[in-house]
């Protein structure tokens, strides 16, 4: 007597007229969240007498450069958006070598108090940089670090944050991967550039995009700890240009949009390292 088959469930296909209403839909959305962006993109090319009129202007008539020429002239945002790229490169490049080296202590290491360490780090997440923002300024003041790169780029070289990302991917290695390793005689450093960083790409490239973005937008530190234009960043600088002598705010405009090209560049092209690296240790496999 011949068994019957099971038929194996077949998964349903939404049909096509189901999918287009939720595209519209998205599209509506997107538009809607983007019109500011949108919106202050074509003000930037826009001379002030579209702007400030009975007409509603939604693009400009007469597409100009002249805010930017304006910007630029007004303040040295040249030298505001290379001070911002100098720190934003050294702190992602630090925040990435030191918070993988101590996520490497307490995924692979055994040593007293590493739990208990760890939840000390931790719990400095949940200190505001407004709380310590005095006492760094003092230490640093002391120090003669002001009106210099190094006070801009040292205090921020490592993050709790980056260390608790670096960890969770390292906890979904088996640790038989590194006493594999150290047993053909393989040094931690070792350890870590040739085997550990490599398959650690999408945590590095999220760990990247996340933290130049957040150096790139710094605003408090940097006022405090500067004065001369030379080391302005673009926050500061950007700010500056709504001062009495020059108030204009299409020329403000094009200044911002000058200053969020780099940061919005960096997280178009690295969106897809970021969700990938942001989800790739919270499942084990």
């Amino acid at each position: 007597m011949s068994l019957s088959k099971e038929k194996s469930p077949q998964v349903l296909k939404q049909p096509a007229s189901y999918k287009l209403p939720l595209i519209i839909v998205n599209l509506i959305c997107g538009f809607i969240m983007l019109f500011p962006l949108l919106y202050a993109v074509s003000i930037a090319f826009m001379p002030s007498s579209e702007l400030f009129n009975m007409d509603l202007n939604l693009l400009p008539h007469n597409p100009t450069l002249e805010n930017f020429n304006a910007a630029l002239s007004k303040m040295p945002l040249g030298r505001f958006i290379l001070n911002s790229f100098m720190v934003s490169l050294a702190i992602t490049g630090g925040q990435i070598i030191s918070c993988s080296l101590a996520a490497f202590a307490f995924s692979f290491l055994d040593f007293q108090g590493k739990d208990v360490l760890f939840m000390l780090i931790m719990a400095t997440m949940m200190i505001p940089g407004e709380a310590t923002i005095i006492s760094n300024y003092l230490t640093v003041s002391a120090w003669q670090w002001l009106e210099s790169y190094k006070v801009l780029i040292v205090p921020y070289l490592t993050s709790a944050m980056g260390i608790f990302l670096f960890r969770q991917f390292y906890q979904s290695f088996p640790r038989s991967l590194y006493e594999a390793a150290r047993m053909d005689g393989c040094s931690n450093l070792r350890f870590i550039i040739t085997i550990l960083l490599p398959l650690t790409k999408p945590a590095i490239g999220a760990m990247a995009v996340y933290t130049f973005i957040n150096a790139w937008n710094m605003f408090m530190w940097p006022l405090l700890v500067t004065s001369s234009e030379n080391m302005r960043t673009v926050q500061i600088g950007i700010s500056m240009l709504d001062s009495v002598d020059s108030k204009s705010l299409t020329m403000m405009i094009a200044g911002v949009v000058l200053i969020i090209l780099p940061s919005l560049s960096i997280f178009i092209l690295g969106q897809k390292q970021l969700i990938k690296g942001m989800f790739s240790g919270a499942v084990k496999g």
